[in-house]
């Protein structure tokens, strides 16, 4: 019988509410870092990725001991592209921290995270974070999160809700904004009044446990983790694997770990409540269920939200193909991408039969785009195509993904916002103002929104914020605005020259700076007009006795404009591709000739 009493939680919020901060103070104030160990800012973001961009990408574990009671403690993907993630977290733990910037009250991903724990059943506790912000609201905040609960249909005891006040950063709770707290007792009081300790009458009972998130280990092979719902497991025990397609088969199970701290670490057995690592079942997927040999009891399957969005991942043929990377065929991208397949369960990958070409599907733009940058980072040289919706049709009817997309703007440049909006066939359904900001809210295709990012940037002139998150399906919207700008291809493959480039600045935005290799039919300018051009960027200044190369070298250009992966991914054509290498991302054409590119044009129009 268990003697440590185990208590599951997790913490959910919009990106960038505190969620891994907060974490962090619970780590610190537990004892689990050692008086001169030196601990980075959000330690469970420990991917690179993470850690650069401020966000959680992959649901992490840890547990933490308070007075004689384990809690473990789950990091959930603030962004609705990681959904997939978020669901199978919710199913393990026994309540939620609900995570609420005092400024910018509930927003679009808070919205999502919430209705998945209120599906769930499970009661929220609210913590109101930043309360040091010169603009903070907390009362509004609470109204609005109260409409928000009562909005997704919450029940009385849901409703019912706990309310902390905090400063996640400085390890602060409060049960009221005038207490004189120092730490975070009072939300640790709270999660124990709150929620029921896990009934340990459950470890008589046949074992149940369901496989939430996947991991793997280069010498152990796939892992398995997951609640033990009822009953215990032993390592080396035999059980019942309860698999997705509905059969059943008896295995055995290697390896027990479970989380102390952050690490992990073996035990030979594990107790009904508690979260753990198996090894020994190399099929094993997301969930299944882990089961009494001689009476097997499979718990319903987790439901995985499915794909919105694709692109090609195609085998990099472009002259510069292999100067950067270390993997470069298609075998070894198919190879990675299965890799992939082993964790990512929100992924799907598809061979494509003409081409050295993989259809990968993910639940959007940041979700695929995470990956090719950490292929990129891995060694891997590719060319990805445009992104495109996925499409379902029910009962003859075509159904597209939708977004709700809340903006947040000067007043001065609201108007521009709803006029994109509208001609991209959007539906408003909110707009407030307030202190000289305009929040909009609208329902737009996804497809509507590849590529409009960019536009927003400069019609707010950098001063707005866009977030999206998925709202469903709806009927297909018909033909939408595409990309009004064409682009300058390059004519020729070598050097960029000043001279060259100088003039060409007067066609458009230079993406290349002088000095630069380039080939022929790659992208190296937007042009102003919508037709692309075919440029030639290498040409230099023709000698004679009056004029020397040093003059010829002054020639001034402006700075180019330099593309992230995201804008690139979002910028692009069906014509066109972003090449992908450790070195360097560039834009091209399918086709890189001229004439290639007409005899393409003329079999599409045929």
């Amino acid at each position: 019988m268990a003697d440590t009493k185990i208590l599951n939680i997790a913490v959910i919020a919009h990106v960038d509410a505190g969620k891994s901060t907060l974490v962090d103070a619970f780590l610190r104030q537990s004892g689990v870092f050692r008086a001169n160990e030196e601990v980075v800012d959000c330690v469970m973001d420990s991917n690179e990725l993470e850690r650069e961009r401020g966000i959680t990408i992959y649901s992490k574990n840890c547990s933490i001991q308070y007075k004689d009671i384990k809690i473990n403690i789950v990091d959930t993907p603030g962004h609705a592209d990681f959904a997939s993630e978020i669901e199978r977290i919710i199913r393990t733990v026994d309540t939620v921290i609900l995570l609420v910037d005092s400024s910018e009250g509930p927003m679009p991903q808070t919205r999502f995270v919430l209705s998945k724990a209120l599906e769930m059943g499970l009661k929220p506790i609210l913590f109101i974070n930043k309360i040091d912000k010169k603009d903070a609201r907390c009362s509004e905040v609470v109204d609005e999160v109260f409409e928000l609960f009562d909005n997704l249909h919450a029940t009385d005891e849901q409703l019912d809700f706990p309310i902390l006040y905090g400063i996640a950063k400085q390890g602060i709770a409060k049960y009221e904004l005038g207490d004189d707290s120092k730490d975070l007792q009072p939300l640790f009081e709270t999660l124990l009044k709150h929620t029921p300790i896990y009934d340990e009458n459950k470890n008589k009972l046949p074992l149940q446990m369901q496989i939430s998130t996947l991991a793997y280990d280069d010498y152990i092979g796939r892992l398995g983790i997951g609640r033990v719902f009822q009953g215990t497991l032993k390592a080396n025990q035999e059980v019942s694997y309860c698999k997705s397609d509905g059969s059943i088969v008896k295995t055995k199970i290697s390896r027990i770990y479970v989380y102390k701290g952050l690490k992990r670490v073996p035990v030979e057995e594990i107790h009904s409540g508690d979260i753990a690592v198996i090894s020994g079942i190399s099929e094993i997927s997301i969930g299944e269920t882990i089961s009494d040999v001689n009476n097997p009891q499979p718990l319903e399957l987790i439901k995985i939200e499915e794909p919105t969005l694709s692109m090609n991942f195609c085998v990099n043929t472009s002259p510069f193909a292999g100067r950067s990377g270390k993997f470069l065929t298609s075998l070894q991208i198919k190879a990675r991408l299965m890799k992939e397949l082993e964790v990512n369960v929100g992924l799907r990958v598809e061979e494509n039969p003409t081409t050295d070409s993989f259809k990968v599907s993910g639940r959007g733009e940041l979700h695929l785009s995470i990956l090719i940058e950490q292929m990129r980072r891995e060694g891997y040289e590719f060319a990805v195509s445009r992104p495109q919706v996925i499409l379902h049709e029910e009962n003859g009817v075509l159904y597209e993904p939708m977004q709700r997309v809340v903006v947040n703007v000067l007043d001065k440049y609201s108007g521009r916002v709803i006029q994109a909006f509208n001609l991209r066939k959007g539906v408003m359904e909110d707009m407030e103002t307030s202190d000289g900001y305009t929040k909009i809210t609208y329902l737009l295709a996804t497809r509507s929104l590849i590529g409009y990012r960019n536009e927003f940037t400069n019609e707010t002139h950098g001063e707005g914020t866009i977030i999206t998150t998925f709202a469903g399906y709806a009927p297909y919207l018909g033909e939408l605005p595409r990309r009004t700008n064409g682009v300058l291809i390059s004519s020729e493959t070598g050097t960029t020259m000043a001279y060259a480039l100088q003039f060409l600045e007067e066609r458009g935005t230079l993406l290349v700076p002088p000095s630069q290799e380039v080939y022929e039919g790659q992208i190296v300018g937007i042009h102003k007009l919508s037709n692309d051009l075919t440029v030639n960027p290498i040409k230099s200044k023709n000698q004679s006795n009056v004029r020397s190369t040093a003059t010829d070298m002054s020639a001034s250009v402006r700075p180019c404009r330099i593309m992230t992966l995201e804008e690139a991914l979002e910028f692009i054509e069906d014509d066109e591709l972003v090449e992908i290498t450790p070195a360097a991302i560039r834009l091209r054409k399918k086709y890189l000739t001229k004439l290639d590119r007409r005899l393409a044009l003329r079999n599409d129009e045929q």
